[in-house]
C-alpha cells in the first residue's frame, strides 16, 4: 500500500520563491543539517524559478523514499497572503529516508533547461512536465484529517 502525505506551503507574495524553497527543504529534511539538505539547497536557484512559474500550485513537488511519498503544493497570490489553506506543519517521518528522490513539476516550455540545470547539480532531483502524474492516478483520494491518503483498492486486496 502506498501512503501519501501532503503539505501546502505559502509562497509569493507571502514569502519569496527562494524562501519558499527553503521552507520545503526544511519540511523534507526536518531542519536537519545533512547531505540531503545540502543537495536540495544546491538547486535553490532552479527550484525557485520553477516555484515562481506556479507549477506547484496544481502539480505537486514529490519526494519519494523508503517511507511515505510526500507531495508539496504551493499557494500563491491572495491564497498565500490569507494562508487559510496552508499546511506547513512538520512531517512525522523522514521524507528522505534511504534511496530518495525529488521531482519538481515544470511548465512544458521550461522543461528542457530545468532538466539540464538540475542534472549538473544532482541525480536525485529531477523535473517533469507538470501534466505528468507520479502515481497519483493510482491513489483513491480518501483523505484523513492527518493528510494521509489511503489506496483503498490495495488495502482491500490485503
Amino acid at each position: 500500500m502506498s501512503t501519501v502525505v501532503s503539505r501546502v506551503v505559502r509562497s509569493s507574495p507571502h514569502r519569496s520563491t527562494s524562501e519558499t524553497w527553503v521552507v520545503i527543504v526544511d519540511l523534507l529534511t526536518r531542519g536537519n543539517d545533512s547531505a540531503a539538505r545540502n543537495e536540495l539547497l544546491s538547486v535553490s536557484g532552479v527550484a525557485s524559478s520553477v516555484i515562481a512559474e506556479q507549477a506547484a500550485k496544481e502539480a505537486a513537488i514529490v519526494a519519494t523514499c523508503e517511507g511515505p511519498r510526500t507531495r508539496v503544493y504551493c499557494l500563491y497570490d491572495e491564497e498565500a497572503i490569507e494562508g487559510g489553506d496552508a499546511k506547513e506543519n512538520a512531517l512525522g517521518y523522514d521524507a528522505l529516508k534511504g534511496q530518495w528522490a525529488v521531482s519538481l513539476p515544470c511548465l512544458k516550455d521550461d522543461l528542457d533547461w530545468v532538466q539540464r540545470a538540475l542534472k549538473t547539480k544532482s541525480s536525485r532531483i529531477t523535473a517533469r512536465d507538470m501534466a505528468q502524474k507520479l502515481g497519483e492516478e493510482e491513489v483513491t483520494k480518501a483523505t484523513s484529517p492527518g493528510g494521509l491518503i489511503l489506496n483503498v483498492d490495495q488495502f482491500l486486496k490485503s
